[in-house]
């Protein structure tokens, strides 16, 4: 039975300096195709915050917002707050966050290629219905299907990585998700500054054009592999090592396989998933699914990321101008993603998210300063100090790029056990669409009532952020994914949680015997 040497946990033995193999055009392709999942992602966080700042759109469905916008003494940090306007935004992580539970055990049992077709499948629609909205319930319906499709495309892309990734360079091509996520992020900016200059049908545009890479997402998905582990957890253990074999580039596959093997014998005995992640045994990777993706989203970075264009403009920005700013910022956050890419399994984890949070706190204090003695109710910036507020905000957002950004997907994904992976990753997608959901809908209101104190704000909570990594997380570099539970009985703090618990279960079944 899987988990002889600790307990009910883990791979009989280690078996990683067995494993042999390399990297592959085939898993490279195939994990390229499977990161367009993160490009959907990304398209809308980018496409929404600058929809949301033309004045079409607005006249058409926020009639109040633009004549608010129209009012050139209305107090800069207070033009745009409005509770329909921000449940536009924030309406699709809500159905993102349900959608995410769904996915779980369709993950599980059926593969995570059926979850990634099911997520480009329902993004199609949203773009769809979004494009030919009509009325404020067709625009909203539109903005639900989209977030089902990112439930979806979220819970199982990672771990199709994680899963199809060798364990040397699993970092590096888990961050294509991430990766994708930017390069949407980047590619909605850039058409939103063409559409912008479309009147009066830009917008439509903007919104339409998402259903391009949920297309690409839905093909890819028919045509993609299987993971090996997903295959045989599935029971077919043939097939599930035909794929190793492919995506290894050998037939020596023997040790990795084996430790898929037990994993799955391990899953297999485990009835309900939830039920067992809450037991102590796996309360350190489950504390890092809850905290992991809250402290990405406490950066602060999805103020940017949504409503850069209307944060721009209530700076002094003129239209286009927030625009193209948007879209620098979006340029810097591919940039450095690429960047955390090349140094994730070199440097490893820890590193980049520590180092990231602290340039991240020194940008936003230095903004919130700025802002706080030169940029008042009802003045604006004067060009000097919005370039330098620009290129702060731009320095904050390469950190996150190289750091939480990608990080806050890849850590979560990699240390589950097979048995509870899944859950573990609806756990993180849940978590990670509440809190995006929460500061998106919230985000205008705190703007208004916080002014230049919101940054501050943030600031606070990246030094908790920072400082939990340094004592909780341990480094997960070239650890076989099959193995991570190795890492928390070797962690100063977790192995009192995780031996103790074994400890118990060893005394418990020893009476039992008795």
């Amino acid at each position: 039975m899987a988990g002889g040497g600790i307990g009910t946990i883990g791979v009989k033995k280690e078996r990683a300096e067995n494993y042999k193999g390399k990297i592959t055009l085939y898993v490279i392709i195939a994990c390229i195709v499977a990161a367009v999942g993160g490009s959907l992602f990304g398209y809308d966080i980018g496409i929404s915050g600058g929809v949301t700042s033309m004045d079409e759109f607005l006249r058409r469905f926020f009639y109040s917002v633009y004549l608010k916008k129209q009012h050139v003494h209305e107090d800069n940090y207070c033009k745009y707050n409005n509770q329909v306007l921000a449940a536009f935004t924030s309406s699709l992580y809500l159905a993102g966050l349900v959608a995410s539970l769904v996915a779980s055990p369709i993950t599980r049992n059926y593969g995570r290629r059926a979850s990634i077709i099911c997520g480009g499948i329902s993004f199609f629609v949203g773009a769809v219905l979004n494009a030919a909205a009509i009325n404020l319930g067709m625009l909203l319906l539109g903005r639900i299907m989209l977030g089902i499709g990112i439930g979806f495309g979220n819970q199982a892309v990672p771990l199709y990585l994680s899963e199809m990734a060798p364990a040397h360079l699993r970092g590096c091509l888990n961050m294509m998700f991430q990766l994708a996520t930017t390069l949407g992020i980047f590619t909605a900016n850039m058409i939103n500054y063409g559409t912008s200059k479309l009147h009066p049908w830009g917008w439509r545009l903007s919104l339409g054009l998402a259903a391009g890479p949920a297309f690409v997402m839905t093909v890819g998905g028919l045509l993609l592999p299987e993971t090996p582990n997903s295959l045989i957890e599935q029971g077919n253990k043939v097939e599930g090592r035909r794929v190793l074999e492919k995506i290894r580039g050998t037939e020596n596959v023997e040790a990795e396989f084996e430790d898929m093997v037990d994993a799955s014998e391990l899953a297999q005995s485990i009835k309900h998933p939830f039920r067992n992640i809450l037991k102590r045994r796996n309360r350190p990777q489950l504390i890092m699914a809850i905290l992991m993706p809250t402290f990405q989203i406490l950066t602060g970075i999805n103020i940017i990321l949504f409503y850069a264009p209307v944060l721009f403009q209530s700076m002094g920005f003129k239209r286009t101008a927030s625009l193209y700013s948007s879209a620098l910022t979006g340029a810097v956050l591919a940039s450095s993603t690429v960047v955390s890419m090349a140094t994730v399994d070199r440097w490893g984890r820890r590193i980049l998210l520590i180092t990231g949070g602290i340039q991240m706190i020194i940008c936003q204090v230095i903004v919130a300063i700025i802002l706080g003695l030169k940029f008042g109710s009802d003045k604006e910036l004067s060009r000097g100090y919005s370039i330098i507020v620009v290129v702060f905000i731009c320095l904050f957002v390469a950190a996150f790029g190289y750091s939480w950004g990608p990080l806050g997907w890849t850590v979560p994904s990699e240390i589950f056990p097979l048995e509870t992976r899944s859950a573990g990753q609806s756990i993180t997608v849940t978590v990670n669409l509440f809190f995006t959901f929460a500061i998106a809908q919230s985000f205008l209101s705190l703007l208004c009532v916080m002014r230049f104190g919101i940054f501050l704000f943030f600031t606070g909570w990246i030094a908790i952020m920072t400082t939990f990594v340094y004592l909780f997380l341990p480094e997960t570099k070239g650890v076989p994914i099959e193995e991570m539970m190795r890492l928390w009985e070797k962690h100063w703090f977790w192995k009192k949680v995780v031996l103790e618990d074994q400890q118990a279960n060893t005394t418990t079944n020893g009476f039992n015997h008795a």
